[in-house]
């Protein structure tokens, strides 16, 4: 499987993925442009792209990848609140599956300050690899057996941002929204407990905070708990 970064944090998400017959985009939270900039060979080869919630940092250039000839599949609530209508649009709800080329796709519901936040669970048929795919999330209620590859938000350390609250740099009110709606690397920690991590081959580490994280930290405690191949997945490197 082929993971590719193309933008994470608060600025825009944007994720390829890849078995060698079919690719996927995770999020759109970019300009179209840069896409297909990090794609190289633009968007005539990705054949869906899944979108997890309305907010503009993963679902920017929803409009334009339909343009393109791309199918979106995301959640009815997602479709009404970016106020969108179009014939690829793809609808799905929680604890649906469906296919795109060679993935099986099951839709798993997320906590998030959104209208019907998903997360993703992607089996690839030809090589039997199963990823993880969840951002944007407070908690999550599910154990996913078998996987090989997790991407998951690690968006910030609550000892960094009680710091940051005490010293001013962080709103009250910005604290409580981080708590009850994006993942910690606590909550990372616990996440990978709880699951059967030993067919895992690689880890990711998703949206991290620009001022409540670290990343050389982050990567070195999923390692030692995990004892598997970590990667921060940070910022971009496209213009507008």
């Amino acid at each position: 499987m082929d993971i590719r970064m193309l933008a994470s944090g608060s600025a825009g998400n944007c994720y390829c993925v890849s078995d060698g017959s079919t690719s996927l985009l995770l999020e759109c939270g970019i300009s179209v442009k840069q896409i297909r900039r990090g794609l190289g060979f633009g968007l005539t080869n990705v054949a869906a792209c899944l979108v997890s919630h309305e907010h503009q940092d993963h679902a920017k250039a929803v409009a334009d990848v339909l343009r393109a000839g791309v199918e979106v599949y995301t959640s009815p609530g997602t479709i009404k609140a970016l106020g969108l209508e179009h014939h690829r649009l793809r609808p799905v709800r929680a604890k649906e599956t469906f296919k795109v080329g060679t993935w099986t796709v099951r839709a798993f519901e997320t906590q998030h300050d959104a209208q019907e936040p998903l997360g993703f669970l992607l089996h690839s048929q030809p090589s039997n690899e199963r990823l993880l795919y969840a951002t944007d999330t407070y908690y999550i209620r599910y154990k996913f057996p078998g996987l090989t590859h997790i991407m998951v938000e690690c968006n910030y350390a609550a000892d960094i941002l009680e710091a940051n609250v005490k010293r001013g740099s962080v709103p009250e009110v910005l604290k409580k929204r981080l708590l009850t709606s994006h993942f910690s690397l606590d909550n990372v920690k616990e996440f990978l407990k709880a699951n059967d991590l030993s067919q895992v081959r690689e880890i990711w580490l998703l949206h991290l905070s620009d001022g409540n994280s670290d990343e050389e930290r982050f990567k070195q405690e999923v390692m030692q708990l995990t004892g598997k191949p970590t990667y921060i997945a940070g910022g971009t490197g496209f213009d507008n």
